[in-house]
């Protein structure tokens, strides 16, 4: 991990645009490629004021349009799920970002659309929470696996015991393993 972090440089995890913003990011996102979800992104972001990803943004787009511009039929109920209840204020940003951590997985997990991992990267990016690690990601599965030699599945014990010689810092330790699938295997 040493290695990676001298050749990637100072830390520059930050958090992302609003807080719907970045937990819309996140449906959008699941089960695809990063590239296949920033298109959609962008697409569905020229439909909207501003720009902006926003409840009432969403809420003011047919479905028509968001099928538009890509999102499934099953993102889209999850999108509206998520809508609604920022909407009607049982997901309410301002209570979440004074919660403890497994408190607001338990409350976002509870809107369809939203699972752990979801929840936990709103945590990352939209709360800038200190100490997340997500042990069901793709990417940081890939970047240990790759970074520490084990085998093709490592279980999710490993990759945990693992992340926890990081804490409190998680977070900055899963940013940079997300940068090093972006190096050469030799540069590590």
């Amino acid at each position: 991990m040493a290695a990676v972090i001298r050749r990637v440089g100072q830390c520059q995890l930050t958090r992302r645009g609003g807080r719907f913003d970045v937990l819309a990011r996140s449906i959008l996102s699941q089960q695809i490629s990063v590239q296949a979800a920033r298109t959609i992104r962008r697409r569905l972001q020229r439909l909207l004021p501003g720009g902006r990803i926003s409840a009432v943004g969403i809420d003011r787009l047919s479905d028509e349009q968001l099928q538009a511009v890509g999102i499934s039929l099953q993102k889209r109920g999850y999108l509206r799920n998520l809508t609604s209840h920022v909407l009607a204020g049982t997901v309410n940003f301002r209570r979440l970002a004074r919660i403890p951590d497994e408190a607001v997985i338990t409350e976002l997990t509870a809107v369809k659309g939203v699972g752990r991992w979801t929840a936990q990267m709103f945590l990352l990016s939209g709360l800038g929470r200190p100490d997340i690690f997500a042990p069901d990601d793709l990417g940081l599965k890939n970047a240990i696996r790759r970074l520490y030699g084990l085998g093709v599945k490592p279980p999710r014990e490993e990759l945990e015991g693992i992340a926890e010689n990081w804490a409190p810092y998680r977070s900055a330790a899963s940013w940079y393993l997300w940068r090093s699938l972006d190096m050469p295997l030799d540069a590590e």
